[in-house]
């Protein structure tokens, strides 16, 4: 052999070596981020030192408008660092027992559904989705919560779409069975974060969402401002726990006429209302044609406070309060109206603003009426000491804090 083709062979073996040690290398080194479903930098795996196993951890950050479905799983660790909204016509899929810790920085920092998308977060009792701050002191205000948009009616428009307080956007229509996905098992923690006084996140934000969404076994823990708000729309839900909401634990505007079977809630002695009802939004108008009010059914409720109203219900609001416990306020139902733009009292009346069984402990009025109708308390209260409540002891165990 000459020793051309000697140094020849010797270059290609020396080649090979290196080409096979830089494959080796580059096997195991999976530092480098990995963008899952972006288009526009907004879902990025941040890990460092990672590993080829499909079912280790991975640390995600999440924010932005993202137009393709997104699944989070429960494998791994999440932080929301902005604004998350999901485009009409995709679907955020959330697995049982998945963690989402959003960024301690206030109002700017939510999960939007918007019109037309859906949310699939079907946990289970055992592994709850909890949506809740990442700061190591967390408190309420931390962070939004969770808003859902849909196109069933609303009365504050005559026709088309309202905006949202919080991210300006539309919700609103004619679908009252539009259908915005599935809520199950999943807890809402130290939301409420505030843009102004006008404007504040909510623990969850119902905007026109219809009866075709499935909202079942939800908590809201420790929030700033409501803990469930609906804006109109039909949605029916169930298993409900709201505790220490500062503002209103349940609220209701916009003509809601869905259902809340039972609910339970913990109200705080600074905190506003456990339940403040209206008919209308007062500050936009009733707007519908015809007009409309509204006038949900409410069933198996346990209210436990420490003072002032357990019950607003105003603005001409309507809605039938079944199998109800009040424990420690100094108001009962506190109803306010006038005769002409908001008739609560008419409600009343006209037995479309009822309370069947209903028991107070330690209530000093059951019945404030402000609303320039005059009616007794047996035309309002029927049923009066034969309140059950919830149980919430059974369905509330092993999911929910306090």
């Amino acid at each position: 052999m000459n020793i051309n083709n000697l140094k020849t062979m010797k270059n290609t073996f020396l080649t090979l070596a290196i080409a096979s040690a830089l494959f080796i290398s580059c096997g195991e080194d999976d530092t480098a981020d990995i963008i899952i479903n972006n288009t526009d930098n907004s879902v990025t795996n941040t890990t460092t030192g990672g590993t080829t196993d499909p079912n280790a951890s991975e640390k995600i950050s999440i924010s932005g408008v993202q137009s393709s479905d997104l699944l989070l799983e429960a494998k791994n660790e999440y932080t929301l660092t902005g604004a998350l909204v999901m485009e009409a016509g995709t679907t955020l899929t959330i697995e049982e027992g998945t963690v989402i810790k959003a960024q301690a920085s206030g109002s700017d920092v939510y999960i939007a559904i918007a019109q037309g998308a859906k949310i699939v977060a079907e946990g289970t009792k055992d592994k709850p989705i909890i949506m809740t701050s990442n700061s190591t002191a967390p408190k309420a205000g931390d962070w939004g919560g969770l808003i859902i948009l849909g196109k069933a009616p609303i009365n504050s428009v005559a026709t088309g779409t309202s905006t949202s307080e919080i991210g300006s956007l539309p919700y609103g229509g004619t679908d009252a069975t539009d259908n915005s996905g599935t809520l199950r098992y999943v807890r809402v923690q130290y939301s409420g974060g505030k843009a102004d006084g006008q404007s504040e996140n909510n623990g969850f934000s119902f905007y026109g969402v219809g009866s075709g969404t499935t909202v079942e076994y939800i908590q809201m823990f420790e929030g700033l401002d409501d803990g469930l708000e609906f804006f109109g729309g039909t949605v029916n839900v169930s298993y409900v726990s709201v505790v220490n909401a500062q503002d209103d634990s349940i609220d209701w505007t916009e003509g809601y006429t869905g259902t809340i079977m039972n609910a339970y809630v913990m109200h705080g002695a600074d905190h506003d209302k456990a339940f403040e009802c209206d008919g209308y939004n007062t500050d936009i108008g009733n707007n519908s044609s015809p007009k409309y009010f509204s006038a949900p059914n409410v069933t198996n409720v346990t209210v436990d406070g420490f003072e002032g109203e357990a019950i607003r219900l105003r603005a001409g609001t309507q809605g039938i309060f079944t199998n109800v416990v009040i424990n420690n306020f100094e108001e009962g139902f506190d109803l306010d109206g006038d005769t002409s733009d908001n008739p609560t009292g008419q409600g009343v009346i006209d037995d479309v603003l009822q309370v069947n069984n209903v028991t107070f402990n330690t209530v000093t009025v059951k019945l404030k009426n402000d609303t320039g109708f005059s009616f007794t308390e047996a035309d309002f209260i029927s049923g009066d000491g034969n309140g059950t409540g919830t149980d919430y002891a059974t369905w509330g165990a092993g999911w929910t804090v306090e």
